[in-house]
């Protein structure tokens, strides 16, 4: 009979702010909720009260008591969340106004800078009155390419202060990548670095930097953080008619912060898909719901409080971003890292944990699993006393890296498994902190989120593969994609499978323990025979093999079927021998179907993910079949598609 890998004390649980928000909903609404299944089920069937409770309980501040707290005529996507009144994102995440550190920069390099929650009101007051002056107000867009620093941080709460826009990506997007995403939105300022390190490389900007310019006549101030080059001049990125200032010379960090209210739907971050299958669409997200949700999900789920250190190793690009900077809100500390987690060696964000003393670690699934593939044994070679959380994302999480966490990094920890998106920037199912950790699984569906898994007829299931869908409307939906009016983007992309039901795009399975398994993507389900096959079942067996490093199955039309195809990246030095081969197939053979064995195993050096880590089947897909990839510049190693291009071994 399966154990679970951890399970929290009595005393655990009733210290965790999850235990306390069920008390208080006990009390409040004079019930005996007795564990988080039942307080699940209250909040999705009565969400006004649960949305109430979550203003409530996180003291979330509106212009005015809200009359109206939701709204629905019809079917998602059509519903209004506190129509009513205002507030203002940013103020929430400024209410602590003391020396206690808000942000704790550092770099690749060693670098390190704090700022307090006083440094950093002051930042961002300074920072708000020079881009009122340079024109910005309410609604307009205020771009920035990048790195996970302080500065960004400082840039994105002047932006939502105002009521304005932010949007971001990191600065290893290629130009035609970041020209695809903001040119769509047309920004007003861009903020960008004058160089970045990565792996212990200083890449300079500057040429890039004035192409992008020259590509968005929008952009009238362009402002040039001198980060990683001290010794950038203004001068040296002037193109087009933009002004150009450096940061420092900008905006003076003085006096208080002003908040323009703003209507809860009204537009704060516009963040954007892969763009793997062409120009990338822009999602709108609006500032009280982005806030409602992170704050739960931060509050509750992961236990984030005033006395944490939370650091999520992110870059700007990807929504983690967002959700980690929204730990403000909840008071506590900061850390950005900004470089390569391998740098100078594999264990370098393993000190960072015990060096800053950080509470609750973000990272990716592949994350996890390069630092086993290493050998890495922290429990043995670090202390990690504060230590209390672990999340993961990306991808999957395999049991392996599960087992890999508690044997050898920490043994009392909640190891939370997230899925979500870019798409709700937030969660459908996360971690739990009064929840018992499941191998292999996400421990819950998140508070107020009708999340179900269906079959091939639209009926729930449990125990079953299907489609996630979330059945009725939460707070975090996006409120638009940008230029479309009409909705038809939004609703192609989500709510076409299931009218009035929002589809994830994830094939998935709800467990008897309440929690969910991510099986990969729908859109890259393999389907030799007319069998579902879920990606990372084979990703799972194949790369517990210490031989191979990660892979990338795809499914291959043919002879009027589908053949599964693997290819392989292995450790420097070996070779895919026929042995190799043998001890792939057999793996795969023993732990899930004779279906899942793939028809062709072929190596490969390197292979393609976007610039947030995530492997590209789709576009896999499409090279070995001759077809277009249409926009290579949204992936962090294009030219590792080339390797899957007319390989003879895929004719026969």
């Amino acid at each position: 009979m399966q154990k679970a890998l951890w399970t929290p004390s009595p005393e655990q649980v009733a210290a965790t702010q999850m235990d306390a928000f069920r008390r208080y909903i006990n009390q409040a609404h004079q019930l005996q909720l007795s564990d988080y299944t039942q307080l699940h089920a209250w909040s999705v069937a009565h969400r006004v009260a649960f949305w109430l409770a979550i203003v409530e309980f996180f003291a979330i501040k509106f212009s005015q008591p809200a009359s109206e707290v939701l709204t629905e005529n019809s079917a998602m996507p059509s519903a209004s969340w506190y129509s009513q009144t205002k507030l203002n994102f940013a103020e929430h995440l400024l209410r602590r106004r003391d020396a206690y550190p808000a942000l704790i920069s550092i770099g690749e390099d060693g670098s390190r800078e704090v700022l307090s929650y006083q440094d950093l009101a002051a930042h961002v007051a300074g920072l708000q009155k020079s881009l009122i002056e340079a024109g910005v107000g309410y609604g307009d867009r205020v771009a920035a390419m990048m790195p996970n620093t302080w500065q960004t941080v400082v840039g994105a709460l002047a932006t939502a202060s105002l009521g304005a826009i932010w949007s971001s990506c990191s600065p290893d997007f290629g130009m035609q990548g970041v020209t695809d995403r903001f040119g769509q939105i047309e920004p007003k300022v861009l903020i960008a670095c004058a160089a970045y390190r990565y792996a212990g490389k200083t890449l300079q900007l500057a040429e890039k930097i004035k192409e992008i310019v020259a590509r968005l006549p929008s952009v009238e101030q362009l402002i040039i953080v001198p980060y990683a080059h001290a010794e950038a001049q203004a001068a040296s990125f002037k193109a087009g008619n933009a002004r150009v200032t450096l940061w420092h010379d900008f905006y003076q960090a003085a006096g208080e912060p002003e908040f323009v209210p703003t209507d809860f739907a009204h537009p704060l971050y516009i963040m954007y898909s892969s763009g793997t299958t062409g120009v990338p669409k822009c999602l709108v997200h609006g500032a009280g719901g982005t806030l409602l949700q992170h704050v739960k999900e931060l509050g509750l789920h992961t236990d984030l409080t005033a006395a944490d250190t939370l650091c999520y190793y992110t870059t700007c690009g990807w929504m983690m971003w967002n959700w980690m900077v929204s730990g403000l809100a909840l008071g506590a500390s900061i850390v950005l890292y900004d470089g390569s987690p391998f740098h100078p060696k594999a264990d370098r964000l393993i000190d960072l944990i015990d060096q800053e003393g950080i509470s609750i670690f973000g990272t990716s699934a592949k994350y996890l699993a390069a630092l086993e593939k290493a050998d890495s044994k922290p429990m043995n070679t670090h202390s990690l006393d504060k230590l209390k959380a672990i999340l993961s994302t990306g991808s999957p999480l395999s049991h392996e890296s599960f087992e890999y966490v508690y044997r050898d990094i920490k043994q009392n920890l909640c190891l939370s498994s997230i899925s979500g998106g870019t798409d709700i920037i937030s969660c459908f199912s996360l971690g739990n902190p009064a929840l018992p950790v499941w191998s292999g699984e996400l421990q819950c569906k998140g508070l107020g989120m009708a999340v179900e898994v269906w079959n091939d007829a639209g009926q729930p299931v449990i125990g079953e593969k299907g489609e996630l869908v979330c059945t009725r409307h939460f707070t975090a939906m996006p409120v638009s994609f940008w230029n479309d009016p009409a909705g038809e983007k939004l609703k192609a992309a989500y709510f076409s499978q299931y009218p009035g039901i929002w589809a994830q795009g994830d094939y998935a399975e709800e467990t008897i323990h309440g929690g969910i398994i991510i099986h990969g993507r729908s859109d890259a389900v393999l389907n030799p025979g007319g069998v579902r096959i879920g990606t990372a079942e084979i990703y799972r067996q194949v790369e517990k093999l210490p031989e191979i490093l990660e892979s990338i199955a795809i499914g291959q039309d043919w002879d009027n079927d589908v053949r599964v195809v693997l290819f392989v990246r292995l450790r420097e030095g070996i070779k895919l021998t026929e042995a190799l081969q043998n001890s792939i197939c057999q793996v795969i053979r023993s732990n899930t179907t004779p279906r899942h064995i793939p028809a062709k195993i072929i190596q490969v050096s390197d292979i393609p993910r976007t610039i947030s880590g995530k492997i590209v089947e789709l576009a896999v897909r499409n090279v070995i079949h001759g077809r277009p990839v249409k926009n290579t510049d949204a992936l962090a190693n294009p030219e590792a598609l080339e390797e899957f291009r007319n390989r003879a071994e895929l004719a026969y």
